[in-house]
């Protein structure tokens, strides 16, 4: 029985076992089938690879021909691997430019292997990078696979792309319409096959953008080319790609992380291991700052070191008009000052100079007070410019050859090239200046004078807000050709001279200076007693009256001295007053110095700088100052063999990426900053548009601004961790060359941001070449400004990032309590 029992256990087990073994053999031919059915889809991919593959290495063979070319000392010229997006360049481009009613969307996808594990995968799916348009619209070619079919590789155990190759897609389509850009790149994208690197790749999510033209999105879909296509398409399209960065041999000259000084010294003292830069960590709370506007008296017009009512109503006196010179706040602004009711985008050049929109600058009372002198006048929707002044209603130009005609050495854009205009009103005599090819540093004090300064930058004209009071001017000494002062209202002869011996210190040995004020002209007491008191001065100055002219057009005459080019003079003077400086007091020191009422000595050895005149314009642009030959320059190499190089660099990056590459309509551009110029290079290699750049020297950077006007051009000396001193949307374009990096050891990148986006016009252009993780915190904060992200590019941890503000401003105010009357 017991047998039998067993039997039967024995027999229902055996039928377990049959259904059992039917159960597993129709599951694994469902496998089967499902096996087949997905090996079916993988095939063509991997076939799809290996065509792709091999169209890329004919390419890759193709372009190892030309990149072997290397920046050498003497040429400046860039290697040709670095122009290329093509090949197993190791960077990233990623590009978007101006196109009306188009938007350039570029993918990039990154595959794991097939034996990651489902958490792994789900952490390193296919990332995109979507660059939106600028009120435009481009192309967006699709060079990779598509992303289901890359999860199904990866489920069926496929490792593709194990040599972490991609294909990348650059559109480099541009065009300018109706006041958009447009680029000489406008017929279509490139394409290439670059080797990818988390740590040189930046990808941006499509939410992450802000997107202009909602109906832009219907057309990003509308060509999506297959992989092999793109391949085959890239060894044409390298053929003109943009200069973007230099190889790692040609590093020193952008990046300067292994630069010294040279033989310049620093505008301050902490800056002797400037060049060495440090890498700062850039807090989360920089990265995800929370953006609110700025609430203070001004309004519209803050300017944080010009407007700190804390400190002014504590000054003990403002005799020499104390307050209206830089008072900084402890802690700069991270907020955004706001934009004036009904702002519009500026008026072009050479328009501008005539009329400028009236709700851009909202201010009559100049309008007011000087109209009848023709300086501004409110004339509907626009203010306009008639050209006059002061001294010169009937319009600059007769003005300007009046002064010609007095003294013909002068020689307007040849001789005289670089000039300084004291108490510039509305700058329309550097306006005029232009079309005698002369440039001129035009300044004014935040005064009575309403929005003077604003009004000259809003036309186009260059110019600074400052004021001769008890510092030094922000310039090095002996470098203006030309001072002119029209009724400027300097007191010049009152304390032994101290204001006319501070113009004295930056006019060039041999330079003139033109004093065209009613002492030179009229009879009445006092304008007889400050003409008698001037010459005095200027006689015991050494300064020769050249002639004193009058204007009958307009019933105005002018002054003309000129400076000594040697010291004889000053050796012979009965008194030694004003006195002559003291050797060790250093004649370019100009951050923050207070005023001396001496005299320096004028440089005599052939050697010095100042001891010959330049030669003329516009030679003067391209060829290295005589005196460099015995210095060691910024890059380490021989001071003018440094000098061509940079040139020589600047030109190629100018002339094959930002005039072509960046989507940037130079033609609407007129108001261009360097923020951190060092031979002046990017500014003369922007010479033959109708733009000036102002180049700005960091104090704690190597002292290069005399070469800067040696060469015909100008700039000034400033501190990034302070605010500039400019009125608010003054600039089309800022470029900041490694600038951020070499401060964020000692200023807040979040406020060094806030101070460019108050400088910066809506719609102007930031053009940032640093270090790859600097790139990344200036991208983020860019983000947060709902700003555009037009191009961004990384290679060799050096990075390019070009970004375009809008007209968006924050709800929430901040009060700053400094700037609140």
């Amino acid at each position: 029985m017991a047998m039998a029992k067993y039997s039967r256990v024995d027999g229902r087990k055996s039928s377990s076992y049959c259904s059992t073994a039917v159960i597993v053999v129709f599951v694994a031919f469902c496998l089967v089938g499902i096996w087949m059915f997905m090996s079916s889809s993988v095939v063509p991919l991997e076939n799809s690879d290996l065509s792709s593959q091999e169209t890329r290495n004919e390419a890759k063979q193709t372009l190892q021909e030309g990149v072997s070319k290397q920046f050498d000392d003497t040429s400046g010229d860039i290697s040709e691997d670095a122009t290329r997006e093509g090949g197993t360049m190791p960077g990233k481009v990623s590009l978007n430019t101006d196109e009306e009613s188009r938007k350039s969307v570029e993918e990039n996808q990154e595959e794991n292997h097939g034996n990651d594990s489902s958490d792994e995968k789900t952490d390193s799916e296919n990332e995109q990078r979507t660059v939106d348009g600028d009120d435009g619209s481009g192309n967006g070619k699709d060079g990779e696979m598509d992303s289901r079919e890359g999860e199904s590789n990866l489920e069926s155990g496929q490792a593709e792309n194990e040599g972490g190759e991609m294909n990348n897609n650059v559109q480099a389509e541009s065009e300018e319409n109706s006041g958009e850009i447009r680029s000489e790149s406008a017929e279509g994208g490139k394409n290439s096959d670059e080797e990818v690197s988390e740590d040189k790749i930046k990808h941006v999510d499509k939410e992450d953008i802000s997107t202009v033209d909602n109906n832009e999105k219907n057309q990003d879909g509308n060509s999506e080319p297959s992989a092999i296509e793109n391949s085959a398409e890239s060894e044409e399209n390298n053929q003109t790609s943009n200069e973007i960065l230099p190889t790692a041999a040609q590093s020193e000259i952008l990046t300067e992380s292994t630069t010294q000084n040279g033989a310049w010294s620093t505008q301050a003292e902490e800056s002797q291991n400037e060049k060495k830069w440090q890498q700062a960590s850039i807090s989360n709370e920089e990265n995800d700052h929370q953006w609110k506007v700025c609430k203070s008296t001004a309004g519209p017009d803050y300017i944080p070191c010009l407007d700190n009512w804390q400190v002014i109503r504590k000054l003990p006196s403002t005799k020499h008009y104390e307050h209206r010179e830089r008072h900084c706040p402890s802690e700069p602004p991270t907020c955004l000052v706001p934009l004036p009711e009904g702002y519009k985008r500026s008026i072009k050049w050479p328009k501008s100079r005539d009329k400028i929109w009236y709700y851009n600058v909202p201010h009559t009372k100049l309008a007011e007070v000087k109209g009848h002198q023709n300086w501004v006048k409110v004339t509907g929707e626009y203010l306009t410019f008639p050209g006059g002044g002061t001294q010169f209603k009937n319009g600059a130009l007769h003005y300007i050859d009046f002064l010609q005609q007095s003294v013909p050495d002068i020689a307007w854009g040849k001789r005289s090239r670089v000039i300084l205009d004291v108490g510039c009103g509305v700058a329309s005599f550097g306006g005029y200046l232009f079309e005698r090819d002369v440039l001129a540093m035009s300044f004014a004090p935040k005064d009575e004078h309403e929005a003077q300064v604003q009004f000259a930058l809003e036309r186009g004209i260059p110019a600074i807000l400052n004021v001769m009071g008890t510092k030094r001017l922000p310039f090095p000494s002996s470098v203006f050709d030309v001072v002119h002062c029209a009724r400027c209202r300097v007191p010049w002869h009152v304390e032994g001279g101290k204001l006319l011996l501070e113009l004295n210190r930056v006019l060039r040995p041999g330079g003139y200076f033109i004093w065209s004020a009613t002492p030179v002209y009229q009879k009445l007491p006092e304008d007889v007693g400050i003409w008698q008191e001037m010459s005095r001065l200027t006689k015991s100055m050494c300064w020769d009256l050249v002639t004193v002219k009058k204007d009958r057009l307009n019933a105005v005459g002018a002054a003309i001295y000129q400076k000594p080019a040697s010291n004889d003079c000053y050796y012979k003077r009965s008194k030694n007053a004003p006195p002559l400086c003291e050797e060790s007091d250093d004649p370019n020191a100009a951050w923050n110095v207070s005023l001396q009422a001496c005299m320096h000595k004028v440089p005599e050895d052939s050697t010095e700088r100042g001891s010959l005149w330049p030669v003329q314009w516009p030679e003067r642009l391209e060829q290295p100052p005589y005196w460099l030959n015995s210095q060691i320059g910024v890059y380490g190499k021989a001071a003018q063999e440094d000098f061509t190089a940079d040139y020589n660099h600047w030109k190629t990056v100018i002339s094959e990426s930002y005039l072509k590459g960046m989507g940037i309509d130079w033609s609407s551009v007129r108001n261009v900053m360097d923020m951190k110029a060092v031979y002046g290079g990017f500014a003369a290699a922007l010479k033959d548009l109708k733009v000036w750049v102002m180049n700005v020297v960091p104090i704690d950077g190597a002292d290069t601004l005399p070469v800067i006007y040696e060469r015909g051009l100008f700039g000034i000396h400033h501190d990034w961790c302070e605010s500039f001193n400019t009125y608010p949307r003054t600039y089309d374009v800022l470029h900041a060359d490694h600038l951020f990096s070499s401060i964020q050891n000692r200023c807040k990148l979040v406020a060094v941001i806030a101070e460019v986006d108050r400088i910066l016009r809506p719609e102007g252009k930031l053009i940032v070449r640093d270090k790859a993780e600097t790139i990344s915190a200036v991208e983020s904060m860019a983000k947060s400004l709902q700003w555009e992200i037009r191009m961004i590019y990384s290679k060799d941890g050096e990075g390019l990032l070009c970004v375009r503000k809008k007209f968006w401003r924050p709800t929430v105010e901040e009060p700053i309590k400094s700037a609140i009357v």
